[in-house]
């Protein structure tokens, strides 16, 4: 087999590379990943937020690039990324939890975004009645921010990129790479034989330092297992609720009339553990029943709860670009929480890395790989 790019990782950032590669007229584009079908990894684990209120300039303007390619998402790939602006709400309890919150809207307005704006107390009230009023200071709510469908999006840039010649390998894994001239990966090794090559895309996600090991470049990506608690069905919380945030990561959404909880811990013994452990859903419940009364007479679908992985870089932002040392191979990996929401706009700016040799609808120079030092190990919040 022959790919003039091969894309390792199928999910939905693999795929918006391939489809925006063969937007730009590359057909011999093609999509290897171990899993058995599309949607199995990390993207079909996703909640689906979205979300232009971040910390970092760089992750704003990504969000806003996004944003613009989801709004005509139908249009260019014939799917429904279900994007619904029902708002994102950041909730203070105290004048500390504000300050953070603060320095973040000063960054969205500094970036071009116009409707996040601070809250009082009786914003929130309004804007999500449901909490437990006392102890909220306030918050930062913007209004464009909203749902998304993570499978939506997958769906709609796998099938698009099909129709215009790229091909999708499915329960296929890359174990080595053959390097010619100059270090170039001329060929994949993989479980099903070899793969020439002119161009390779490590999309893999969490598994992108594996894949990275497999290639003989390094890439500081760990995986971070969330875990998701689902009620039964209900219609105690409206669907036009915006996602509501708490400092300490607690967070809450309605998706097809059931209520998802989250709330960060610390990383699994086996960083690919994606089980679900009760005593989380007992916490996270009780933080639920703390702050949203009405939950406390709805249960938890135990049966139901699921875990994903984030795929973290040392910095929380995305790596973008082509990796040092090895010409030919370059890296969308490392959104730490983020890689849906951005995907629309990572695949764009890394197909006219490959086709132009540089991105230039947005400045990615804050996502370059040669950022970190080699024993890099600090992680930005993944919240914020």
């Amino acid at each position: 087999m022959h790919g003039a790019v091969v894309v390792v990782g199928g999910g939905v950032v693999g795929a918006s590379v391939a489809y925006h590669l063969a937007a730009r007229g590359l057909r011999d584009v093609v999509v290897l990943d171990g899993a058995p079908g599309p949607g199995a990894g990390s993207t079909g684990r996703a909640t689906g937020g979205f979300r232009v209120q971040f910390a970092s300039a760089i992750n704003v303007r990504l969000s806003l690039l996004a944003r613009e390619r989801l709004r005509a998402f139908a249009e260019e790939t014939g799917g429904d990324c279900g994007y619904v602006p029902a708002g994102y709400l950041w909730i203070a309890r105290n004048e500390a939890e504000l300050t953070p919150l603060r320095a973040a809207l000063a960054v969205q307005r500094a970036n071009g975004v116009d409707d996040a704006r601070e809250v009082d107390a009786a914003d929130v009230a309004v804007l999500n009645p449901a909490l437990v009023r006392d102890g909220i200071a306030g918050g930062t709510y913007c209004a464009s921010d909203g749902f998304i469908r993570p499978l939506g999006i997958l769906d709609g840039y796998r099938t698009a990129a099909e129709r215009l010649g790229v091909r999708f390998v499915w329960e296929v894994a890359v174990v080595g790479a053959q390097r010619g001239a100059g270090g170039r990966i001329d060929a994949l090794h993989t479980t099903r034989g070899d793969i020439a090559c002119d161009v390779v895309v490590n999309a893999a996600g969490a598994w992108a330092g594996l894949v990275g090991d497999a290639l003989g470049a390094d890439v500081l990506v760990v995986p971070l297992r969330r875990q998701v608690a689902i009620t039964v069905p209900t219609d105690a919380l409206p669907a036009s609720m915006p996602m509501t945030i708490f400092a300490d990561g607690f967070h809450l959404r309605v998706r097809d009339g059931r209520v998802l909880l989250l709330l960060p811990t610390a990383g699994a013994d086996d960083p690919f553990d994606d089980a679900v452990e009760p005593e989380w859903i007992d916490t996270v419940a009780w933080a639920a029943h703390a702050r949203v009364p009405c939950l406390r007479a709805i249960p938890v679908d135990r049966s139901n709860c699921w875990a994903g992985l984030y795929e973290m870089s040392p910095d929380g932002n995305a790596i973008l670009g082509p990796a040092p040392g090895t010409p030919n191979l370059y890296l969308a990996n490392g959104s730490s929480g983020h890689g849906v929401m951005h995907a629309p706009a990572l695949g764009l700016l890394l197909a006219e890395m490959i086709v132009d040799g540089a991105a230039h609808t947005l400045d990615v120079t804050a996502l370059r790989a040669d950022r970190f030092a080699p024993t890099d190990a600090a992680r930005a919040s993944e919240l914020l």
